[in-house]
């Protein structure tokens, strides 16, 4: 913002009077009022309208035209843009130059003050919206999500539906032990946040509009003072130079990207841009400001500035020992100044832009990690207790076919629910039911042949801890049936002083066997950290296990729910 009022008030002092008329200030309060991200309310087409009425008498008209590009929407500022300019031309019919050098500064100052001011808006939008590009992002990972786990898994589970209707147990069995491994060890493929249309090209054609402009009306300039071929020639081509070497620095890139060879580059534009203070026929030190400008954008740092204070204050000091008069040389001074912050903010509001289009990119790519790490858990998490449950009954129904009817049916049924689970994956946190929990842990650890025990009384939970608590006692339900070879099995849940606490335990674990450690009890770990509460898991005397929680009613915790508490025990997942 504060180089945006620095080149506003440059641009309205006249190149030859210090003293800017009443109506001029008028145009820059206007102008002012038009850039300014804060007055948005308040301006308008009436704010237009008045500019359009003061610009005859404040010289080129610069301003309505960079006013036309911000307030006009649509195609018709264009054309409205180049009646701006060529009414500029119109009012200097004076000379060649005079009408070549208005139209040009029309041109020039509406395109530079239209980019500068909507870089600034564009980096503030892209600040005030940055959380939009993750949204997006988590979207279109879900959306994929829902297809590869439908084409992968969701398959499956309906052809084991359509299997238990055949009665085609064997067949059943292979093709749940199959899914099972493959909820297990199936990558969760990374994906890259969507491209987004934020790469500022606005920049370079705004660049390369306001550089031609400096070239044409230096070019006429040199023309119409008819010099001798020889240094017509060579003032072209320094001109020319002067203009390439500083549209090579000006390009955008991103932050902390400097041009090839930038010292020689440089050094040479200096040199060349400050020739023309030494001239016969006059200081021309416009070309200073070309210079200063792109030591800003290359050099950067505590450096730059005493050095664009040094190249710039050699234009005073060479006009004044030139006896140019104070008025002229602080109006030149000025106007050095102008061009050297004009193209400097154009390339640091660019790299402003880059960094917050990063900052975007680098928040959307976190968001797409937690949503696959969240999607990965709740496919191991939920599906593999189902398919561990088809696994049991399919053994039972092949072992003792008078209760292969019901297995079969009991299998049809946890096959719909795991594909109704399934498909809830990829939205929100598919909400569980602790009591329906409960009672399935018993129906599918009594059909294993597992005595259990279940001491429950914590009705009335709010529902993110009875869907936690839900998944959790899935999760060791599913352990108890894959890695031990349990007799018996208790689940308690009480809550008592604020505080949820959910216990389970079984025996038949080898001591030997307790040191694999696997995914499952690390997910159920964030889970709950994430809601502020704690888990622990691990052996106990006797070859037997146990898995604790202690959730607080109150939720609390990581707002992302990604990230564990500090402190919590990882346990092992062989209960």
């Amino acid at each position: 913002m504060v180089i945006i009022l620095v080149v506003l008030v440059g641009l309205a002092v006249d190149p030859w009077l210090i003293h800017p008329s009443v109506p001029a200030v008028l145009m820059l309060a206007l102008q002012v009022l038009h850039c300014l991200p804060g007055t948005k309310r308040f301006r308008g087409r009436w704010t237009l309208a008045a500019q359009a009425v003061l610009f005859p008498w404040t010289g080129p008209p610069g301003f309505l035209a960079a006013s036309v590009l911000l307030i006009v929407r649509g195609r018709i500022r264009w054309a409205l843009l180049g009646a701006v300019v060529a009414a500029a031309g119109l009012m200097n019919l004076g000379d060649v130059y005079a009408c070549a050098n208005a139209m040009g500064n029309a041109l020039a100052i509406g395109v530079t003050v239209y980019g500068l001011t909507r870089l600034s808006d564009l980096r503030a939008e892209l600040r005030a919206a940055r959380g939009e590009l993750a949204a997006e992002s988590v979207a279109g990972e879900r959306e994929r999500f829902s297809r590869d786990l439908d084409a992968a898994l969701g398959s499956a589970l309906s052809e084991i539906v359509d299997l238990a209707a055949q009665r085609r147990i064997q067949e059943i069995l292979s093709l749940a032990r199959d899914t099972a491994a493959r909820v297990r060890t199936t990558p969760v493929a990374p994906t890259e946040p969507p491209p987004t249309d934020l790469t500022p090209r606005l920049a370079l054609p705004i660049v390369v509009v306001a550089y031609l402009e400096f070239l044409a009306v230096g070019a006429i300039s040199l023309w119409d003072a008819s010099p001798p071929a020889p240094l017509l020639a060579a003032g072209l081509g320094a001109l020319a130079v002067i203009i390439a070497l500083s549209v090579y620095h000006c390009l955008p890139r991103p932050p902390g990207v400097r041009p090839r060879h930038a010292g020689w580059t440089l050094s040479v534009q200096t040199a060349l841009a400050c020739l023309p203070l030494l001239t016969p026929g006059g200081p021309e030190p416009r070309m200073v400001g070309f210079a200063a400008g792109s030591i800003l954008i290359i050099i950067g740092g505590r450096l730059a500035w005493p050095l664009f204070g040094t190249v710039v204050l050699s234009v005073p000091a060479v006009l004044l020992a030139r006896s140019v008069s104070p008025g002229q040389t602080a109006s030149l001074t000025v106007d050095t100044v102008t061009i050297a912050l004009i193209f400097y903010g154009l390339a640091l509001l660019t790299g402003f832009v880059h960094e917050v289009r990063e900052a975007r990119l680098a928040l959307a790519t976190v968001a797409l990690a937690r949503e696959r790490r969240r999607i990965a858990r709740d496919v191991h998490d939920l599906l593999g207790y189902g398919l561990s449950a088809i696994i049991v009954k399919a053994e039972l129904a092949a072992r003792d076919p008078l209760r292969a009817e019901r297995e079969l049916a009991d299998i049809a049924l946890t096959a719909r629910r795991a594909l109704g689970d399934l498909r809830a994956i990829p939205g929100d946190d598919p909400r569980m039911s602790l009591s329906a929990e409960l009672a399935s842990a018993h129906d599918v650890l009594t059909a294993a042949g597992i005595t259990v025990r279940v001491d429950a009384s914590a009705d009335g939970l709010p529902g993110p801890v009875d869907a936690v608590l839900a998944t959790v006692l899935r999760e060791a339900v599913t352990n108890v049936l894959r890695h031990s070879r349990a007799r018996t099995c208790s689940v308690e849940v009480a809550v008592a002083d604020g505080t949820a606490r959910l216990r389970a335990t079984n025996d038949g674990v080898p001591q030997a066997g307790v040191g694999t450690s696997g995914q499952g009890v690390g997910n159920l770990t964030e889970r709950v950290a994430a809601m502020g509460g704690r888990l622990t898991a691990g052996p106990r005397p006797g070859e037997e296990y146990e898995l604790l929680v202690l959730q607080p009613v109150g939720l609390g915790g990581d707002a992302d729910r990604v990230d564990a508490v500090a402190g919590v025990e990882l346990g092992d997942d062989r209960p």
